[in-house]
């Protein structure tokens, strides 16, 4: 962790760094605070917590040279001190000088974005967490944690918070600044057997919206419906995904939506003979997916951070708005992310990703429940886990089900079958949808990790791909 003296506040570092770059050449600095804090139960019993935090600096160097090509050496460290900045730089420099001619070589965004935070924004200290988060939530908690016990069902899971605060200084005069927090919960009940499992998880920003009891009473209602058992084969089912699973595969889908890839044909979203589909209808249902900073309960950093250059990324916009982003409105692919120099090989105005995912459908307002009532025959899924791409081109994907598939006869849930692997693009998925939920706030269970951030509905698909029964439970 770096020293917290007056020099050495990450606003500090940034500004220090900047200042040793050499005179006349162009530079970005990156400095990233994070805090975190974590419990843990098992068994009905609290078994760990700790707190942590760590600093890095990014600095990245920029060498535009006499025929025109530009070079770019970055270089990244945690436990930077201040003697250390300069020598950052100097790393840095000499790795730009060095380097292969960048191809997103790109002007440096002006520096009149930093009016859109204010001088008093980035001047304020970084933002940490501590167990203090868990105040309300940890009372509630171990209140269930009896009450489970007292029942005779085993609750294991975790809670965990983070703040990351990201400053972002340019040589172009960009200084802007964001604090985000990011909470998650995962819980598992079992019976006193360990025979049964069922898993929910939830998203948050500071665990004061969190009703862990309702979580558990779900649990509750899922284990019993494990008391009987069907066996089932393989087969195309009638399915109906919580908005947890949607989310996941959702995710993919949108991760995969990069303008690049899909304008080389490398994707499900390149259109045969050249170019990208955007503009087809992957839906006929009136889907709309999109990604917005200030979505309420999703919020996330409005501008561009790229510590790196990717497909559809680039450090030369590093400080770009990036606002509301339609990737599919009314069922037809609508815009592609990139960055400016991505959309620019496809003809398309830059869209830069947001670090949030939301689905939903005009007038949509089925919650789970009223769909399992209106279900005839089908598959209720809890979640979906290892979730692997199997083919690029049709976004086909392959994982299993996971702590829980329910059938469902004539509006009721009448057992539990066994898991499967299932093969299934969410692409394809699309052009089958029977009916749409209501949007709500959800945890991806395989993504959680790295993509918290999603409102999802729950989802009717006609003919759900279940390749395979599967040992797993």
């Amino acid at each position: 962790m770096m020293r917290n003296g007056p020099s050495m506040t990450p606003q500090g570092a940034v500004e220090q760094a900047l200042a040793a770059a050499r005179s006349g050449s162009e530079c970005v600095v990156i400095a990233d605070e994070t805090s975190t804090a974590n419990l843990r139960w098992a068994g009905n019993t609290l078994t760990t917590n700790g707190v942590a935090a760590s600093r890095s600096l990014t600095v990245i160097a920029i060498d535009r040279r006499a025929d025109g090509t530009v070079g770019v050496g970055t270089v990244s460290r945690s436990g930077v001190t201040p003697g250390e900045v300069e020598v950052l730089m100097r790393e840095a420099e000499k790795t730009a000088e060095q380097a292969s001619p960048a191809e997103d070589a790109a002007d440096l965004v002006p520096g009149e974005t930093r009016d859109r935070l204010g001088e008093s924004d980035w001047s304020l200290p970084p933002v940490a967490t501590d167990f203090g988060v868990f105040r309300g939530f940890s009372a509630e908690l171990g209140e269930t944690l009896r009450a489970a016990q007292g029942a005779g069902r085993k609750l294991y899971g975790f809670a965990e918070h983070g703040v990351v605060s990201t400053f972002v200084g340019t040589s172009s005069g960009v200084r802007l600044r964001y604090d985000q927090p990011t909470g998650r919960l995962e819980l598992n009940a079992k019976s006193a057997d360990l025979a049964r499992s069922a898993w929910a998880g939830a998203s948050t920003r500071d665990f004061t919206d969190v009703d862990v009891a309702s979580l558990e009473a779900g649990l509750t209602e899922r284990l019993a419906w494990q008391e009987r058992r069907v066996e089932l084969e393989a087969g195309r089912y009638e399915t109906l995904l919580p908005p947890t699973a949607v989310a996941d595969l959702m995710t993919y889908l949108y991760w995969s939506a990069g303008a690049r890839d899909a304008g080389e044909g490398r994707t499900v979203f390149s259109r045969p003979g050249g170019g990208t589909r955007v503009g087809e209808r992957l839906s006929s249902a009136p889907v709309d997916l999109f990604s917005d900073p200030a979505y309420p309960g999703l919020e996330c950093t409005p501008f561009v951070v790229a510590h790196a250059s990717g497909a559809d990324s680039s450090v030369f916009d590093n400080g770009l708005p990036s606002g509301l982003a339609s990737w599919i409105s009314s069922g037809v692919l609508s815009s592609l992310h990139s960055s400016r120099f991505s959309a620019a090989t496809i003809g398309a105005a830059a869209t830069p990703a947001v670090d949030n995912l939301i689905m939903t459908a005009p007038g949509a307002a089925a919650s789970l429940e009223s769909m399992i009532a209106s279900t005839k025959h089908g598959l209720l899924l809890t979640c979906l886990w290892y979730i692997r791409e199997v083919d690029p081109q049709t976004l086909l994907l392959t994982g299993l089900t996971r702590d829980g598939v329910y059938l469902v006869e004539e509006g009721e849930v009448v057992g539990a079958v066994n898991n499967f692997r299932f093969n299934e693009s969410p692409v394809g998925m699309l052009s089958r949808l029977l009916e749409v939920g209501a949007t709500s706030q959800t945890l991806p269970r395989e993504w959680g990790d790295y993509f918290s951030r999603a409102a999802m509905p729950a989802l009717r698909v006609e003919a759900f791909n279940m390749s395979s029964v599967s040992q797993a439970s």
